[in-house]
């Protein structure tokens, strides 16, 4: 790794590495349980330095790691499939389309990514214990990674969350504290807790590792197309950490002037999960009143990272768009049956949302298209059986 700073997405201030842990001192004061984190630090690299080590021949991409590989967990995060889906391009009159798919992540999801680099994170810092608030592929994911390096994780869960998945958490030996309510409740919680209790705390944007933990999966895209970038990349977005990430992993590339251009980025929401969405539309943030989808993993009244999620959209000229659950749910079903991947319903609404934009002309149909796929479907079967019915024996 190269040595790096924390600057505060708001203020711009500048802090060594280890002089702050989640928020800026000063912006982080502005956070309001229940609205979007304010203050959250982004990892700024010495980029000449990476300019200078960094080769195609022979990647290095330690280069661009906040945490040193000797801290990483013994656990193979990463380096999932990717893969053009020719018939499925056909079938939305494109003639380019390639599949990112982490749900092939060992916890079946993207949030693997974050959940390793923390890990990594509290042995370099000797944690003992971590602690979160998720829907529930965050919690799998950390309580997967924890069961391997040996952690105590303690997981803050909306009573809602999917039954696969709590299943999945307990069978790792986390901790469940299930929460009466939302997602957004049960974030709060989770800081309480830290706060009384100890431990590091793995919340998504909170913690800024966890937009580095995620930005991986742009520099595999980057490194799995050849070492081009693709024109546009379709984004599940829930709490904006993803999309964030996904920006992150073309801006470090850029800087480092290893390329000298980004994808676009397009932000897929559930209708009703809409605050970003309506962030870009209107200039003007409000929480989703009724958050409610049957994409568990994007439902969130409050994103917690709304503000770079925006900016990720805006400053690589990209767009947002709403998808309603029966679109998320028939694209789970065209994603199974043209391109072989059984996805959770949030990880399909990047399907359902590229039918909408097929018919509405918004993306030329020669560009190179990538389907960010962030989780497996085996996640939520009671999801995918509203859209299917199973043959009975005669």
């Amino acid at each position: 790794m190269t040595s790096f700073l924390y600057v505060c997405t708001e203020c711009k201030q500048k802090f060594a590495r280890d002089t702050v842990r989640y928020l800026c001192p000063d912006c982080g004061k502005k956070y309001i349980p229940g609205a979007p984190l304010r203050g959250v630090l982004e990892v700024e690299f010495d980029y000449s330095e990476i300019a200078k080590c960094f080769t195609k021949a022979n990647p290095d991409w330690e280069l661009f790691s906040a945490v040193e590989k000797k801290y990483y967990p013994e656990y193979p995060v990463g380096g999932t499939h990717f893969s053009k889906a020719s018939r499925l391009a056909d079938k939305l009159n494109f003639k380019n389309l390639w599949i990112k798919f982490d749900g092939l992540n060992p916890s079946g999801s993207l949030k693997d990514r974050a959940s390793f680099l923390i890990a990594a994170e509290a042995k370099r810092l000797g944690e003992k214990k971590i602690v979160a608030a998720s829907t529930g592929n965050a919690a799998s994911a950390l309580a997967a990674v924890a069961a391997a390096a040996g952690f105590e994780a303690i997981i803050f869960v909306p009573e809602s969350a999917p039954i696969a998945k709590l299943v999945s958490i307990v069978q790792y030996g986390a901790k469940i504290i299930p929460v009466h309510g939302t997602y957004d409740e049960a974030f709060r919680l989770s800081l309480e807790y830290t706060e009384k209790q100890g431990g590091l705390n793995r919340n998504t944007a909170y913690h800024p590792l966890t937009i580095e933990g995620k930005k991986t999966v742009g520099l595999e895209i980057f490194a799995q197309n050849n070492f081009t970038v693709p024109d546009a990349i379709l984004v599940p977005v829930g709490d904006g950490v993803i999309i964030s990430g996904v920006y992150k992993a073309f801006y470090d590339l850029m800087s480092a002037k290893i390329t000298n251009r980004m994808p676009k980025l397009i932000c897929v929401q559930a209708e009703k999960s809409n605050a970003i969405h309506n962030f870009l539309q209107t200039g003007k943030y409000q929480n989703a009143q009724d958050p409610a989808t049957v994409a568990d993993s994007i439902s969130v009244s409050a994103p917690s990272n709304a503000y770079m999620a925006k900016r990720a959209v805006e400053e690589t000229d990209g767009f947002s768009i709403l998808v309603s659950d029966q679109e998320i749910l028939n694209g789970q079903t065209m994603l199974a049956s043209y391109a072989g991947i059984f996805a959770e319903p949030a990880a399909a609404a990047t399907a359902a949302a590229l039918a909408k934009i097929s018919k509405q002309q918004l993306l030329a149909s020669d560009q190179q298209i990538v389907l960010l796929v962030t989780g497996h479907g085996l996640k939520d079967i009671n999801a995918a059986m509203k859209n299917i019915t199973i043959p009975k024996a005669k």
